[in-house]
């Protein structure tokens, strides 16, 4: 696959999906990007299900199934809108695994794309729980600076208020002052 035929890492992400707490490509999303029909993807992974343990790939269940076609406009119902038979969602190791199952050059070429997007979207995920514990961490040495700055402030506050003291009148006492 030449330089300039690349597939755009904005559709690639569009096609990962979470599934079961696990980010996925189904089937039919992955066959679209390698250029072949599902049925062919399906087939070579049929014949190599010895390389696909279960945290490589899964095959959606009914529930799994009604909820993807409720969520994606793609995955219509009726007759011949989509496909008689139950997913297979792919984890990352398991887009890995196709690349020796699959031979051709685009999927190859297609597979090392789709590597560099999972690779990317972890890195991204790590930066960001990186950048969550930093701000949790200036919120709490914060929160400690405001307390001695409400403590610093209350004693000034103190100190520019004079202390009113019961004083006695001013002058004279009369008869009617007492």
């Amino acid at each position: 696959m030449k330089k300039d035929s690349l597939l755009p890492e904005e559709r690639i992400l569009r096609k990962i999906i979470i599934l079961r707490d696990q980010k996925v490509i189904l089937d039919s999303d992955l066959a679209e990007l390698y250029g072949v029909p599902t049925k062919v993807l399906k087939q070579a992974v049929r014949r190599n299900m010895d390389r696909f343990p279960k945290d490589f790939l899964f095959e959606l269940n009914e529930s799994e199934t009604r909820s993807l076609r409720s969520q994606i406009v793609t995955l219509e119902t009726g007759r011949g809108k989509y496909s008689k038979y139950r997913a297979f969602a792919f984890t990352e190791q398991g887009v890995a695994m196709l690349s020796s199952v699959l031979n051709s050059p685009t999927a190859v070429s297609v597979n090392i794309q789709i590597m560099r997007v999972f690779v990317r979207m972890r890195q991204l995920v790590t930066s960001y729980k990186t950048l969550l514990e930093k701000i949790e961490k200036l919120e709490a040495s914060d929160n400690d600076k405001n307390k001695h700055i409400r403590n610093i402030y209350g004693i000034i506050k103190e100190l520019l208020e004079p202390a009113i003291k019961t004083r006695r009148p001013i002058g004279f006492k009369t008869s009617k002052s007492k």
